[in-house]
């Protein structure tokens, strides 16, 4: 059942071919940098990934936007490389750098990662998305996101964000 009738939010109601009196406003990244009470909230944890993963916080900041602006919808706050974090791979976000992931380039290293537990590590976001949803106004929807299968992937690989994909597409095209 829907939190939200469509009837009732020019984001739902515009997905369902409603016409409305003005087209419904979001953006993708709504929450961060820019906003002074972000980086208040961001300086009470160490990383970034301690604020992804703090549903406390991760749902304040999902929420800040909407106090400034009229936005029709919210946007989860957390990252896609939440995911790889959840199978047990070392995953941390350098200052000017931006992410860098322990690699993953053979078999060994693919079995290795923890699938039984990723469901239990990923629990900080399902309660921050509880959380919000306990906040929003009903009108107001929350959009969740994730990382194509194939971006995460390539993070996974090569350990940083890359141009080439090289040694993801290297281990894709390896026969082991």
């Amino acid at each position: 059942m829907l939190r939200v009738p469509f009837s009732e939010s020019p984001f739902l109601g515009a997905l369902a071919g409603q016409i409305n009196a003005s087209p419904p406003l979001w953006l993708m990244r709504q929450a961060g940098r820019y906003l002074p009470e972000y980086r208040e909230v961001r300086g009470k944890v160490s990383s970034f990934l301690d604020l992804c993963r703090t549903p406390e916080l991760a749902a304040e900041v999902t929420l800040q936007p909407l106090r400034r602006f009229a936005f029709d919808a919210a946007i989860v706050f957390s990252d896609i490389l939440i995911v790889p974090y959840a199978l047990g791979q070392r995953v941390e976000f350098v200052e000017g750098e931006g992410p860098k992931l322990e690699p993953v380039r053979d078999a060994k290293a693919v079995a290795g990662l923890d699938r039984a537990n990723a469901a239990k590590a990923l629990a900080p976001v399902y309660e921050t998305i509880e959380r919000v949803v306990a906040e929003l106004p009903k009108t107001v929807p929350l959009i969740g996101f994730c990382g194509a299968p194939w971006t995460v992937a390539t993070y996974m690989v090569e350990g940083a964000g890359s141009k080439d994909q090289a040694a993801a597409r290297l281990l894709a095209y390896r026969d082991e």
